[in-house]
């Protein structure tokens, strides 16, 4: 036990990373069972889904976390839009569509009151959120019903920003971690750290818990990251290719291939820097394309492209998320994961 364990109500400091497009409650539930706080994303989930979902979590009596987007949804730009689509048309001539009959699309959408209400009826034990804080009055709605608030900073500005706006412990997002990135400050990518150049520094800055995450896939990894500090770690590469995970077997093949060993940032699936495995429409776009649409409204013209070439087999326009460290990923089930990474913080 420490002060993490005891915030979280878990029996290790490790927090499975929600994942979304990746995982449902089946995967939180699994880690939540074997000692972990299981973790279930939102931002893609309507509120019947996450309704769904959260009673299954309910129901096994033990806490979990909620994870949700933070983003200012950004202004349609018609420019910036249709230069997008044009550097997408020759894809869509290659597959016999028309890139201009596809519409608009949001894709993922911020924490809302919405989001909240369903929330409220659950009370979970912990919510957590990616590229900053919701507005005060949302955040204020989410601490009423007790709940524990984790953030992730990639900046120690960051991470003394969350714990003056009301974070209860801040998770360090190193530069090796797979999905996006969540910064929230600056878009400078200068900026980013790895996670074990990051995480004494936030350590010494913050009074409030630190969790360690980013290219931790073992148990060696969890002994590295407590040994600098951390309270406790976030792990989610390493439960890609778990039996609980709904990872496509496209995505599984390539984690568990030697492509795994080189992941790049892109903008290329939502219009924000993400980690994953490099394909063809990175390689040919080029991973960072400040053609893309401002985040979240890159996603719906690529969309069809990745599901054409899914049903062929190719994962050519698919965002295959992945931190620089996918060692870890094995084909088990995730209360085996948990345990093995649980050995990082003494004997079992």
């Amino acid at each position: 036990m420490n002060r993490l364990t005891s915030l979280l109500g878990t029996r290790w400091p490790l927090i499975q990373a929600p994942m979304a497009g990746v995982q449902d409650a089946g995967l939180a539930i699994a880690a939540g069972a074997a000692g972990a706080l299981g973790s279930l994303p939102c931002a893609m989930l309507a509120p019947e889904a996450m309704q769904r979902e959260l009673r299954r979590l309910a129901d096994t009596g033990r806490p979990y976390n909620v994870n949700f987007f933070c983003h200012t949804p950004p202004q349609p730009d018609g420019a910036r839009e249709a230069t997008w689509r044009t550097a997408l048309a020759p894809y869509y001539a290659e597959i016999g569509q028309d890139v201009n009959a596809v519409p608009a699309g949001p894709g993922r959408l911020p924490f809302s009151d919405a989001a909240a209400d369903v929330l409220e009826a659950f009370k979970p034990r912990v919510v957590s959120f990616h590229f900053g804080l919701p507005a005060p009055a949302l955040l204020a709605r989410v601490k009423a019903w007790g709940a524990v608030v984790l953030s992730s900073a990639t900046t120690v500005d960051e991470a003394l920003w969350l714990e003056a706006h009301g974070a209860d412990a801040v998770i360090a997002q190193g530069l090796e971690a797979g999905g996006h990135r969540g910064h929230f400050l600056s878009h400078d990518l200068t900026l980013q750290t790895g996670t074990f150049a990051l995480l004494p520094q936030i350590k010494a800055a913050l009074r409030v818990p630190v969790i360690a995450a980013g290219g931790i896939a073992d148990a060696a990894g969890v002994r590295a990251a407590m040994a600098l500090g951390a309270d406790g770690v976030q792990v989610g590469t390493a439960y890609l290719c778990s039996d609980e995970a709904t990872t496509s077997a496209l995505h599984r093949a390539a984690l568990r291939s030697p492509a795994s060993r080189h992941t790049q940032l892109t903008t290329l699936f939502t219009g924000r820097p993400a980690r994953g495995i490099p394909n063809r429409v990175m390689r040919e776009l080029g991973a960072l394309q400040n053609a893309a649409p401002a985040f979240p409204l890159a996603t719906a013209a690529i969309a069809p492209l990745r599901a054409h070439w899914e049903k062929q087999g190719k994962g050519d326009f698919s965002p295959l998320w992945s931190g620089q460290n996918a060692s870890g990923c094995r084909a088990a089930g995730a209360a085996a994961i948990t345990q093995e990474l649980a050995k990082g913080f003494g004997p079992i």
